[in-house]
């Protein structure tokens, strides 16, 4: 007889499978319990540590120029105010405050796990897609407030980017209809909608005084488009840009800032391209304001810097927007196109792919253009309401907002 001293019938082997099995599934969803109750611990602590009356949240430091105006007027008035950011280096570090504190809370799925346990009465912001994506409603927040950030177009954003916000500060009046015409069609509440101006704006405005003036001496052409597959560079390219190198100007080459990331190979090989031209020159800096302030005219396409450029500088500008898609917009719900998109073709002249090669005559023909003149001084003026105030009327329906939270609270209970 052979002796198999390792050797386990099928009915026992099963068994001890299924041990095995139990055992090593119970083992799982214990060390997982563990974990989740360890995140609710440290969360408990973030919400804990995050109860504040205000907060404000910038997912970038490049917006610290919209909040500032609304900071110093928080900090003047004395009013506590949390204020968060996914930048380490955020300018709001060094500025200096007492009453307004600031916090680092990461990027990505960190700065949202901390934003969902989120406790407060009111929360600003210029980030967009509340409760659409992966930034819940936390519980414990009372009132959740979007800026809008640009000159106007509520409805550029993606489809259902401000759908379920409690309110909407606006540059202009403009913008409520579109709003409005979202939440009907959509059966939506309406939300409360404020205009308030625009807080960048202003900030520039003041910057201006201390920028120097332009060179005279070095008529210089800016290209400052969007990103993405109906942006002027990934359109054109070099069919644009070769004939502007070749009239001799200076030419500054702004990409948006997504398009360095998402864009790389094409921005290399047309760099690559212009190596060794001494007229081209490339800003990928943080601020746009001193490319702004060189230019005596832009091309560009859909892009907000358009209106940065009308109304800080009150310059020409030739665009392109004839192929931007609205089917992933809210602007694709309107009726018709929003005034943010009607007034490119108002500031400027629509740049047509048939006139790429002979683009020095269209800019030399059009710098002195009354009409388009006219039309960026009247577009500013109905786009850009309540210029040098947004900072107190901001914090204005701040503090008005969170009362009526508060006095709501104690009529109900």
């Amino acid at each position: 007889m052979i002796f198999f001293p390792l050797y386990i019938d099928p009915g026992t082997g099963s068994a001890l499978f299924s041990i095995a099995i139990g055992i090593a599934a119970v083992a799982y969803f214990f060390v997982r319990g563990l974990i989740i109750k360890l995140k609710v611990l440290v969360f408990r602590k973030v919400e804990q540590e995050s109860r504040n009356k205000y907060v404000i949240y910038a997912e970038d430091k490049r917006y610290w120029l919209f909040f500032e105006h609304i900071l110093n007027e928080l900090e003047g008035r004395q009013i506590e105010t949390l204020y968060l950011t996914s930048s380490a280096d955020d300018p709001v570090f060094s500025a200096g405050y007492n009453f307004v504190k600031a916090k680092y809370i990461g990027q990505g799925n960190k700065a949202l796990a901390y934003l969902n346990f989120l406790s407060a009465e009111f929360v600003l912001t210029t980030t967009p897609e509340l409760d659409v994506l992966q930034w819940k409603r936390s519980k414990n927040v009372k009132h959740y407030c979007h800026y809008v950030h640009a000159a106007g177009g509520p409805s550029l954003y993606r489809l259902f980017s401000l759908d379920y916000f409690d309110s909407v500060l606006l540059s202009s009046e403009l913008d409520v209809p579109e709003i409005r015409h979202l939440e009907n069609v959509r059966k939506l509440p309406e939300k409360q909608l404020a205009v308030v101006g625009n807080s960048y704006f202003d900030r520039c405005a003041e910057r201006l005084k201390n920028i120097p003036g332009k060179d005279v001496r070095d008529f210089t052409v800016l290209v400052s488009p969007s990103w993405g597959p109906s942006a002027l560079l990934k359109m054109y390219g070099e069919r644009l840009l070769d004939p502007l190198v070749e009239t001799g100007w200076r030419i500054i080459i702004r990409p948006h800032p997504q398009s360095a990331i998402s864009e790389k190979p094409m921005l290399e090989s047309l760099a690559g391209r212009y190596e060794g031209r001494s007229n081209v020159e490339w800003d990928y800096s943080h601020e746009n304001i001193y490319s702004l302030s060189r230019a005596d005219i832009m091309i560009s396409d859909f892009s907000g810097i358009v209106y940065d450029y009308v109304f800080l500088f009150d310059r020409p500008v030739l665009v392109n927007v004839q192929k931007l898609d609205f089917r992933r917009l809210d602007a694709h719900n309107l009726d018709e196109k929003p005034y943010y998109y009607q007034a490119f073709s108002k500031v400027g002249l629509e740049l047509e792919e048939s006139a790429l090669g002979s683009i020095k005559d269209v800019i030399s023909g059009m710098m002195h253009n009354a009409e388009f003149d006219k039309n960026r001084r009247e577009v500013k003026t109905a786009m850009w309401r309540h210029q040098g105030a947004a900072g107190k009327r901001v914090v204005d329906f701040m503090l008005e907002t969170a009362g009526g939270i508060n006095t709501a609270g104690k009529e109900a209970g």
